[in-house]
């Protein structure tokens, strides 16, 4: 099982879209992108990758389809044969059985999770998190991969009035997720600082990440609030989440972080 606190700088890769989305444009594309940008980040000094197929949009609730597992899972592969840093999956909108397949089918060592538990509204509908399903499927595979459970994750809003505090204590104590991520309300959002001291002491025990909104300007304080953060929108080219990572952002980022 990986070890989570050596984890501090993990970079994003966004996929363009995969076979069966309405943008794919071939594989070619996807692992040339893909290959670049790991490439830029590791040589930078992030400490840990997380690919996700971002470029899918429109989204599938939950269940995506054999193409995106399979074009997922080579792209994984290809880029675990030029990197030696820790790989994380994230399948959108919220499929936590394909990103554990293709971790188990891959050398990838953990898992981001949107919706672990409870309800979110979500612009692809009402989510409702799998927490026992996941960790059952987890168990089955018999590989140890590390799940990392958004807590009233972006993009969506929880079903009543559930305090933040105690919606982290369920991800983490009835939903056993491994680390715990806060974020703010979209991709690029900053995240509250105030909502981070909230999941701290409500969860004192687990692994924290800044799941959005990172920049240079800020990784410093956050990094010191919670150890760890997930950051793609900051280093791409023009700051645009869609772009190619750019090589001069993600090389200051490490220097800001202090990590260079």
């Amino acid at each position: 099982m990986i070890d989570l606190p050596s984890i501090s700088l993990i970079g994003v890769i966004h996929l363009p879209a995969l076979p069966g989305s309405p943008n794919h444009t071939g594989m070619d594309a996807v692992l040339e992108r893909a290959m670049s940008d790991a490439r830029i980040l590791v040589e930078a000094g992030f400490n840990a990758l997380i690919i996700e197929n971002f470029g899918d949009q429109p989204f599938s609730a939950t269940d995506v389809g054999p193409a995106t597992i399979a074009g997922m899972a080579r792209t994984i592969d290809r880029i675990a044969q030029i990197t030696n840093v820790p790989l994380g999956v994230n399948v959108l909108r919220n499929d936590a059985m394909a990103a554990l397949g293709i971790a188990s089918a891959t050398s990838a060592s953990f898992i981001r999770v949107n919706v672990h538990t409870g309800v979110m509204v979500t612009d692809q509908g009402m989510i409702e998190g799998q927490a026992a399903k996941t960790l059952r499927y987890r168990k089955l595979l018999g590989k140890r991969v590390c799940v990392l459970a958004d807590v009233h994750v972006k993009h969506a809003v929880p079903l009543g009035q559930q305090d933040l505090g105690d919606a982290a204590k369920e991800t983490a104590y009835r939903g056993m997720a491994d680390g715990l991520i806060i974020s703010g309300v979209a991709t690029g959002s900053p995240t509250d600082p105030r909502d981070i001291d909230v999941v701290r002491n409500a969860v004192p025990d687990r692994r924290l990440f800044v799941g959005s909104g990172v920049t240079h300007e800020t990784v410093g304080e956050l990094l010191g609030k919670t150890g760890g953060v997930i950051v793609g929108t900051a280093l791409k080219q023009d700051g645009i989440t869609v772009n190619p990572v750019d090589p001069d952002r993600a090389k200051a980022f490490v220097q800001a972080a202090g990590l260079a």
